[in-house]
């Protein structure tokens, strides 16, 4: 699609993005400055301060959540050794590809043994809960870390969606038996739902992946897919369940109540805050900029004195005293730069700031000002005295009003689907397939590959929640179909 053009300042975006949502979005990181791709190494991204605030603040929430869910911090090295890589063999062979090695120190020369980037830190806990896991006791044992991980990705690298270089949090637990570990899958889905639909405003639904595209190493593999409109899905956290094949690997045992030794049994988690942060900032985004939730957005209340000669010290004397009274709830700006009100107004809207105050001399006869909320322009003449009260009517109700205009329905966005012909016509009209299909297993395989190359599309897998769709043959193979599968283009 072509570039449509917008009459706006130069602080303005000027790609659709309806139309042109790549360009868009590329406009959109540069002009907001929330990242810059020129760091000299290929796929390392440097994150920008308003990017970085918003992205700390994701962090501080997801944190809790993990907390409040009986996990508890650690910090672990970021350099694995590549025999823990070796002890399981799936693990190893799914990463390989993606690992960045480190093979000399200073002046020493080669290493003895190679040592990884973490990719993900499965190798690196588990060698050390081996060491602190002893008894029954000690489980459910729930940890996490905040931290970067590394892996040589292959495609084209885009900022905060797809990276050499990412931000998350991981999950790991051990449990005495299957059904809790399976328990703790649900917790994280439901985890996933509380902190990306109603803190981030981000719609997704969960899909139990097909065994070729599960965990390296994992029994079963369970990811959000965020919806993020015109048929096109992006993935966000996922959670696996591990079984007993690391625990195994990692001899990572407990001795039970009746004093016998037993293998636990394990989860892992990955939340990857950066790539949250890039779906929700390309889903709620409009043609003038960011739209953020409230809590989350870097400055929460910009003040735009509008200047008339004479009448200035009256106004920025007014804009300083609205300052001093917001700013012990909120983060607030007065912006006294030279730059046009219009100017101003794109600048702050551009950069997603939730609340405008407008005040010139007009307003100071009339005892009032103007607010604008962000997400829908919607102007609110406010009298000085109710000024505090209306704040905070918006600053309370901003997030779930953004949540309600944007969630998506996922029904609306499938099309069931019996024929390769009618899947393809469904994908390029920007539907989510659904359809039956041999087998989620490997046998099912070849059919998927023949999905993306044929309809230009994936299997994301089966619904977890409840499955009203049945169909009686696969979609490509012909075969009974033992199961009903979700095809989308993916980001």
């Amino acid at each position: 699609m072509g570039k449509k053009k917008k009459e706006a300042p130069l602080t303005g975006i000027t790609v659709s993005k309806e139309e042109d949502f790549s360009g868009w979005y590329t406009e959109l990181i540069n002009k907001a400055e929330l990242a810059d791709i020129r760091y000299n190494i290929k796929g390392f991204v440097v994150y920008r301060e308003w990017a970085t605030i918003t992205i700390k603040k994701m962090y501080a929430k997801y944190e809790k959540c993990m907390e409040d869910h009986g996990h508890m911090p650690l910090i672990m090295p970021s350099l694995i050794p590549e025999s823990n890589f070796l002890l399981e063999a799936d693990h190893v062979e799914g990463f390989a590809p993606e690992v960045f090695w480190v093979t000399e120190a200073g002046t020493s020369g080669e290493l003895t043994e190679r040592l990884a980037l973490r990719p993900t830190s499965e190798t690196a806990l588990y060698k050390m809960y081996a060491l602190w896991i002893r008894s029954y006791k000690d489980l459910p044992y729930k940890r996490y870390q905040s931290c970067q991980i590394w892996r040589y990705e292959g495609k084209m690298t885009r900022p905060f969606f797809r990276g050499r270089e990412f931000h998350w949090i991981e999950g790991h637990d051990v449990f005495a038996s299957m059904e809790e570990a399976e328990a703790q899958v649900k917790e994280d889905m439901e985890m996933t739902y509380q902190m990306l639909q109603d803190e981030f405003g981000i719609p997704i639904i969960f899909f139990e992946r097909p065994q070729w595209d599960k965990f390296s190493g994992a029994e079963k593999t369970f990811a959000a897919d965020a919806l993020m409109g015109s048929g096109k899905v992006l993935q966000l956290p996922s959670t696996h369940l591990l079984g007993q094949k690391f625990a195994k690997a990692f001899e990572v045992k407990f001795i039970d109540k009746d004093g016998e030794e037993k293998y636990g049994y394990q989860t892992c988690y990955g939340p990857a805050i950066s790539r949250i942060y890039g779906g929700m900032i390309a889903f709620l985004g409009d043609d003038n900029g960011l739209i953020l939730p409230f809590d989350l957005a870097p400055i929460q209340i910009v003040i735009i004195p509008i200047l008339f000669k004479e009448k200035e010290d009256l106004v920025l004397i007014k804009s300083k005293e609205i300052f001093e009274r917001l700013k012990k709830k909120y983060t607030v700006k007065i912006d006294e730069s030279d730059e046009s009100p219009g100017s101003k107004f794109y600048y702050w809207e551009l950069r997603g700031v939730p609340i405008r105050i407008e005040i010139g001399p007009r307003d100071l006869e009339k005892n009032q000002m103007v607010l604008v909320k962000r997400h829908n322009g919607k102007k609110i003449f406010v009298k000085d005295l109710e000024l505090e009260k209306v704040v905070d009517e918006i600053a309370q109700n901003y997030s779930k009003e953004i949540k309600e205009k944007s969630m998506i329905d996922f029904e609306s966005q499938i099309e069931c689907v019996t024929s390769k012909k009618a899947a393809i016509e469904a994908i390029n009209n920007g539907k989510i397939v659904c359809c039956g299909f041999c087998s989620i297993d490997f046998d099912g395989e070849s059919c998927a590959e023949e999905v993306e190359k044929d309809i230009g599309a994936f299997v994301r897998g089966t619904r977890v929640d409840e499955e009203k769709n049945k169909f009686n043959e696969c979609l490509i193979c012909g075969k009974p179909a033992t199961c009903t599968v979700y095809i989308a283009k993916s980001y």
